[in-house]
């Protein structure tokens, strides 16, 4: 039998975290992006619709926060913009949120108007015990109803398999 150098588990190991890791994300992309949009193909829910956000992640906003705040609502204040009775406020503008379960998040802008305008966020976190797999695309945060689940597969199962394999073969090599 070949022996295996000392640095394929470690390798493997080191793949294995980076496929766990939580991300920072700014909303948007840039820093700029916490604004009324000119155009519906400016708005941040085409832009979170091209994520496949995760427990663990966390959500930047950066922005001016003496004339703008995020407010993170629930389903309902956040289809009527209705600001007076927010789950949590943000004002400093350089605002970070963990998202800390899966389902959908609603943010609003606290500006007066800007959320008539446009100015807000869906994000659809994926239950941790999937992976988003490619074979169908994420729900659209406007058409959700209740909790993310992302589609389950044959290659889902053989995913937590091969990784179930890698621990195994790198601790057993230690």
């Amino acid at each position: 039998m070949a022996v295996i150098p000392r640095a394929i588990p470690v390798f493997m190991l080191l793949l294995l975290f980076s496929f766990s890791e939580a991300r920072e994300i700014v909303v948007g992309g840039s820093a700029d992006a916490w604004k009324t949009p000119s155009s519906q193909s400016e708005s941040l829910n085409k832009w979170a619709e091209s994520f496949r956000f995760r427990v663990g992640d966390s959500l930047v906003w950066k922005y001016d926060g003496g004339k703008d705040s995020v407010l993170q609502v629930n389903k309902e204040d956040y289809l009527s913009c209705n600001t007076s009775k927010p789950i949590e406020e943000y004002k400093d503008g350089n605002t970070k949120v963990m998202l800390d379960r899966s389902g959908p998040f609603y943010f609003i802008s606290g500006a007066n108007g800007h959320c008539e305008k446009g100015q807000k966020l869906v994000v659809v976190v994926l239950s941790p015990r999937h992976r988003y797999t490619g074979i169908s695309p994420a729900p659209s945060p406007v058409e959700l109803e209740g909790p993310a689940v992302a589609p389950t597969s044959s290659a889902t199962r053989l995913q937590g398999g091969l990784m179930v394999a890698l621990w195994v073969f790198a601790f057993g090599l230690f």
